[in-house]
């Protein structure tokens, strides 16, 4: 911790800022109080959520319901970083963008997929490149380890440094003036078919990271590290081993459990009064052959509570048990204190790709409601008083849940199984890391959704058929356009009010929701959409109040911030993410969508 005099440095900093004044050394200090408090800093958006709380939500409200039509293009930023990566067989065409920006004092500070960053100054009105710093991965290397795309959800502000994660498995610890590096750490295996891909959590001295990987058969891990030199503290992994709590739900005779999954590859929570961290986890591994991994496979599909001095698991909820579907439960956590259901709660809302939106209580992980979000669901059966699947067998170590939506080995042996499941939301969720936002000016939690169904296939998986850095399946999903029974995958943007957990609204959208969303004290929230337009609907109503055609794609969310006195939104513009790779038959107009990689910043006149 800070001592008492820097911190009332840091205070003093804080006060200035709000009224527009950047001193130099004190603003350039980012302190655990800053960061706990950032709403204070309505100007700035210092974590890679907005707030700890995961709520991304702006509290400025220059930009509102009655002007939002006057908004206008301010500048726009050629990012680069497009360049894919690999050879032979193995190719990945191009890099995209799925960063949210942070920003302070005017300075931005973005990521490319690959993982470069660049401070840019706004205060002029003309964008001004600070600096830029390559991590330079191998890119032959580094996509035969990442599933889904060369990805980087983002950099993070801490003291004087700017934090970032690069594809390869390293944190990179970055002087916020100079770009100069500070500190480097190789956390994550990438031999072992490990990445890193989503944005650090600062919590107090610490900084906390997950890691990707669970299509390549690893062990999910959370880990933190001292923040002024990156030495391990703690770490924690998502499968428990022999002897921990939670290791009998792997009830094979092989060490399944090895090879789970449980991965982490979105940006937890954290709560400084429980002193606990929440976080999600990925699809057991091999995804789609559950009958490999007999058992609940604890903590994979789960939000998990951690101590955040100890790494120790407080308490988790699981949301699909022996997953058959690619069902990841690693989107966001959102912490909110109101009432719910006449009592209040300290909840944490959570938009899972089964198709259910959770409320629990996050201080013993109980389920307070859960919704069904997407407008057609088929595989469980509904969902009893404890928010668990009614199609849960409880009796039975292989679920098969609503028959017909799990492919399954049937009586196969080996090779392809004999069942193809056609389900509803598909296998790439009703909602996917895309983050949600909530508003406490509408008490609503607005939710980017994918609406629609696929198939899969089931492939027998045969002990010892694991070997690093290659897909460990179990099968694979698949859809057509032209599919009678599924056919174009379309979107939604949902409002749930929170205090009953009832859809109050639905916004329907042409293409799926791959970018996600902004809410802010104007009344508004802001989307990018897959084919490339920005929009604004009004938080009440979800009307569309404004938009703008990019003439690109969007896989990014977007942020508002302020610089010299005038309130932006920016949003990163640029293909890329899973939906290229392993859907985009059921979009076949987004196959020709460009990669532009151009940040878009938006200003009233």
């Amino acid at each position: 911790m800070k001592t008492s005099w820097t911190s009332l440095l840091g205070h003093i900093g804080v006060i200035l800022a709000g009224f527009g004044i950047v001193t130099g050394a004190i603003a350039a200090d980012v302190t655990t109080e800053r960061l706990i408090n950032s709403e204070r800093e309505p100007r700035n958006w210092l974590n890679h959520h907005g707030n700890l709380e995961a709520h991304r939500y702006s509290g400025l409200r220059q930009i509102n319901k009655n002007n939002v039509k006057n908004l206008r293009v301010a500048f726009t930023w050629a990012m680069g970083g497009v360049e894919g990566g690999g050879k032979e067989v193995i190719v990945f065409p191009f890099a995209g963008l799925e960063g949210t920006s942070v920003a302070e004092d005017g300075f931005l500070y973005l990521t490319t997929g690959w993982g470069v960053v660049t401070k840019l100054d706004t205060n002029g009105g003309v964008p001004r490149q600070i600096w830029k710093y390559d991590p330079a991965p191998d890119r032959d290397y580094a996509i035969t380890v990442a599933c889904c795309g060369i990805n980087n959800r983002g950099a993070v502000l801490a003291a004087d440094m700017v934090i970032s994660p690069v594809i390869d498995g390293r944190i990179v610890a970055l002087n916020k003036e100079t770009g100069e590096k500070v500190w480097e750490v190789q956390v994550a295996d990438p031999g072992a078919g490990e990445t890193i891909t989503g944005a650090p959590l600062i919590v107090k001295d610490m900084v906390v990271t997950g890691m990707a990987g669970a299509e390549f058969g690893v062990r999910g891990w959370i880990e933190a590290m001292d923040l002024q030199t990156g030495k391990k503290r703690w770490r924690t992994y998502m499968i428990p081993g022999p002897g921990e709590p939670g290791h009998e739900t792997w009830k094979d005779d092989y060490d399944a459990w090895k090879t789970g999954g449980a991965t982490t590859w979105v940006t937890g929570s954290y709560d400084p009064e429980l002193n606990l961290i929440v976080w999600g986890t990925a699809n057991p591994g091999p995804d789609w052959d559950n009958e490999y991994r007999p058992g609940d496979n604890l903590w994979t599909d789960s939000q998990v509570a951690l101590d955040a001095d100890t790494g120790e698991i407080v308490w988790g909820f699981q949301h699909t048990p022996n997953d058959p579907y690619d069902y990841d439960s690693i989107n966001e956590n959102t912490f909110v204190d109101t009432k719910i259901k006449g009592k209040m709660a300290k909840a944490v809302l959570h938009a899972n790709r089964n198709g259910y939106a959770y409320a629990l209580d996050r201080t013993n992980g109980k389920c307070l409601w859960a919704t069904q979000f997407v407008a057609e669901l088929n595989w469980s059966g509904g969902l009893d008083e404890n928010c668990k699947p009614n199609a849960y067998d409880p009796n039975s170590d292989v679920q098969k849940y609503v028959p017909g939506t799990a492919a399954g080995r049937g009586n196969a042996t080996e090779g392809r199984g004999e069942i193809e499941g056609v389900l509803r939301p598909g296998h790439m969720g009703g909602k996917n890391w895309p983050p949600t936002t909530y508003s406490p000016q509408t008490n609503y939690y607005y939710i980017p959704a994918i609406e629609g169904c696929n198939k899969a296939f089931n492939e027998v998986t045969v002990p010892g058929a694991h070997k690093p850095r290659q897909l460990f399946l179990g099968g694979a999903p698949f859809t057509t356009y032209d599919d009678p029974e599924c056919g174009r995958i379309k979107g939604s943007v949902v409002a749930i009010n929170v205090a009953t957990g009832e859809v109050v609204k639905r916004h329907w959208t042409e293409h799926p929701q791959l970018g996600g969303l902004l809410s802010t004290a104007g009344g508004l929230v802001f989307a990018g959409y897959a084919a490339g337009k920005v929009v604004a609907l009004d938080a009440n109503t979800l009307e569309e109040l404004w938009s703008f055609e990019t003439g690109s794609a969007i896989n990014a969310p977007p942020i508002s911030f302020m610089s010299a006195g005038k309130q932006y939104i920016a949003i990163q513009v640029g293909l890329g993410g899973a939906w290229p790779q392993w859907f985009a038959d059921a979009t076949p107009e987004l196959k020709s969508q460009v990669p532009s990689n151009v940040l878009y910043v938006f200003e009233l006149p």
